[in-house]
């Protein structure tokens, strides 16, 4: 009869392949992309170790951390070695770093160019599988006092209603917004509806002495800035 092989945790590996030993004593900087993995799953499968397992589900993702980060429970318990729990771990974690990331881009005190506006932007619609609209209100310091989603799916007049946007604009005594949404396709150059919906809204804004300073169109690894442009 064929003895079961437990899977090796990494207590019982050799010391120097132990990620968690490794990140005390050189600190995280020190650790792959494939050895934090691990120490989130924990264990790999009867043939492979954790880090050979993360390799694996990383190099499946084109070992693109943004990409992993769209994979569902289901999809990750595709892997042998990840069961419901390790999924679970693995998807609050990389929604835990996206949160970060937003926390930190909102601590800038002050919008000062549009690389500014996409660092906000970019964790909250740079992975999306749809389309989303949002705007960033702003006080006359430049600085974001909040944010608002105006739509999903799109990006037609019919989706975004200015009595919403403005009615927060009021609320907040904001001075000025920053307009965003992102294109799924990857592609950056403004389409007709993006001009069009771009100039209702600044518009409207001017009737209330709000300035629209910018549109930007977000991907994962770049924009497009309306502002930088010349066409707001």
């Amino acid at each position: 009869m064929k003895q079961d092989i437990k899977p090796l945790t990494i207590k019982e590996w050799n010391e120097e392949d132990r990620p968690r030993e490794k990140l005390i004593l050189k600190g995280v900087a020190s650790l792959s992309d494939s050895e934090l993995l691990a120490i989130l799953i924990g264990s790999g499968n009867r043939n492979e170790s954790a880090v050979e397992l993360s390799k694996k589900i990383l190099n499946h993702f084109n070992n693109n951390l943004n990409v992993l980060t769209k994979a569902s429970i289901n999809e990750l318990m595709k892997f042998n070695g990840i069961g419901e729990a390790k999924a679970i771990s693995i998807v609050t974690a990389l929604a835990l770093g996206k949160r970060q990331r937003l926390s930190a881009a909102l601590s800038i005190p002050k919008i000062t160019c549009s690389k500014d506006a996409f660092d906000i932007f970019e964790p909250i619609l740079g992975d999306l599988p749809h389309e989303e609209f949002w705007i960033l209100h702003v006080n006359n310091s430049n600085k974001v006092i909040d944010k608002q989603l105006i739509s999903k799916g799109g990006l037609t007049g019919t989706l975004v209603d200015l009595r919403i946007i403005f009615k927060k604009s009021l609320e907040l005594l904001s001075t000025a917004m920053i307009l965003g949404h992102n294109h799924p396709s990857g592609k950056l150059q403004p389409s007709q509806a993006d001009k069009q919906i771009t100039q209702k809204i600044k518009n409207a804004a001017a009737t209330l002495d709000i300035k629209v300073l910018d549109h930007l169109i977000i991907t994962q690894k770049a924009y497009f800035s309306f502002a930088d442009e010349g066409i707001l």
